[in-house]
């Protein structure tokens, strides 16, 4: 009777596998437990795609080496158990082809962002699938030839040819990340994916020796039980570092369960160090609001903005003054640093103009493509139709009904209030002493540091 070396069962392989299912379900946790706890919103479009196909992938990847290395004890009887299921197309095009293509798709969106400065041109439901069609053809191949026996083993004609793939995608994750290297990136982009990019090639180095020494000595009884533990057990760790490094923008870490760490970024201006696009001074001035005014100058009062975006939320209609605010902050970014522009302009795409946006706003079509395939995302004028259409849009649908709402007369009352409170501050920031003196009261003799002052109050925005 066949021993465990043959058909699975030994102790380091339940070892093994033991790894590769912690492995996994904290690769689970990790990437579904923030949004459980913290409540924070699922990302749209390929943020949110890629990282879950990756988990996918793993867990694919995972699970063919388990069921083609014998790991697990059993008889092959059955079409699902196949070797050419789980050993050629499983852990092929839907475990490593998958894993490494969202990292090539990662880097090459980078690439095409930072160096070309515009979005890619090849929507992710179609580049990942191109990016696959390697795997695809080596797979359909192999499955014509049935090289494979019935322990899954191809020997050295196939197997070498097989481990070139993964080192043929790493070698150009290399040569991409290469091509942006010279790039000064607001966040940790660059530096993660040079991590990304070490963990894989030193895990699949180890992993290439193991698979070809268990391919090509098939009679080494030892060596098979050694290889097979070694292979799943670098994979495990493979697929938890490679989905942890992330070199996504950081506006919300979602990967974080630190509550501080995941919320310490609210908006994208924060995250960018945009002068005042956190909150409001309270000393700021109030402009008086006239009503006759063109909307676009109203709205330079950022008070006012503050109460015409609460309004138009009320309304379920404030995505074109939080566009016309991001909009805003961009024109602060300096035309000299692209780069910070370029995250802001993304950001505003990826929010605003993308069809299926999270707030997406009501353009014109000839605009909206105008947007998206733009050559020059840090332009200066990316978004002045956009703004323009925003703005015809809002003064007929939502500046009529701001003035007669209550957010108006709300916004009057607090603008009376600052008015008074400034005036009062001004009357005791200066010392009107029986001496008639006209110093300024910290550099008056007479001054009396008991005086009472009153501070400012201004609202404050949430």
């Amino acid at each position: 009777m066949a021993g465990c070396d043959v058909i699975g069962g030994c102790p380091s392989d339940y070892v093994a596998l033991s790894v590769a299912i912690l492995s996994f379900v904290f690769l689970f946790l990790r990437s579904t437990l923030p949004f459980l706890i913290h409540k924070v919103p699922r990302p749209k479009g390929s943020s949110f795609w890629i990282p879950a196909i990756q988990i996918i992938a793993s867990f694919n990847l995972l699970l063919s080496l388990a069921m083609s290395l014998n790991v697990v004890r059993f008889h092959r009887r059955h079409w699902w158990q196949s070797c050419y299921l789980w050993g050629v197309w499983v852990n092929g095009p839907l475990g490593f082809g998958l894993l490494l293509s969202c990292r090539i798709i990662q880097a090459t969106h980078l690439y095409s962002v930072f160096v070309k400065r515009r979005l890619f041109p090849i929507r992710s439901y179609i580049s990942l699938p191109l990016a696959l069609l390697p795997w695809v053809a080596w797979a359909a191949l192999l499955h014509m030839e049935q090289p494979l026996n019935n322990r899954c083993h191809m020997g050295t004609r196939w197997a070498v040819p097989y481990v070139c793939f993964p080192v043929f995608y790493i070698a150009a994750l290399i040569g991409i990340t290469g091509a942006i290297h010279h790039i000064e990136f607001r966040f940790d982009e660059l530096k993660d994916l040079w991590r990304a990019i070490l963990v894989t090639v030193f895990s699949i180095g180890v992993w290439v020796v193991a698979y070809v020494l268990n391919e090509t000595h098939e009679e080494v009884m030892w060596l098979q039980v050694t290889t097979r533990c070694v292979l799943l057990v670098v994979a495990s760790s493979l697929v938890v570092a490679f989905f942890s490094i992330s070199f996504s923008q950081p506006l919300v870490s979602v990967m974080s369960l630190n509550k501080k760490e995941s919320f310490e970024l609210k908006t994208m201006g924060q995250a960018l160090g945009i002068p005042d696009s956190a909150h409001l001074s309270h000393n700021d001035p109030t402009l008086d609001v006239d009503p006759n005014e063109p909307l676009d100058k109203l709205l330079l009062n950022k008070r006012f903005r503050c109460s015409f975006m609460e309004f138009a939320d009320s309304c379920l209609a404030g995505e074109s003054v939080h566009f016309y605010n991001e909009v805003e902050q961009l024109e602060r970014i300096p035309v000299n640093d692209p780069v910070k522009r370029i995250y802001m302009a993304r950001h505003i795409i990826e929010k605003y103009i993308n069809t299926g946006a999270p707030m997406e706003v009501n353009i014109s079509h000839r605009t909206r493509q105008e947007i998206l395939t733009t050559l020059d995302l840090a332009h200066p004028h990316l978004f002045k139709n956009a703004v323009n259409e925003l703005l015809q849009l809002m003064n007929m649908n939502l500046a009529k009904d701001y003035w007669s709402s209550m957010f108006f007369l709300k916004f009057k009352e607090e603008a009376a209030m600052r008015s008074v409170d400034h005036e009062l501050e001004q009357v005791n920031g200066w010392n009107f002493s029986p001496r008639l003196s006209s110093v300024h009261c910290p550099d008056d003799p007479f001054y009396q540091d008991h005086m009472p002052t009153l501070d400012a109050r201004g609202p404050h925005l949430h």
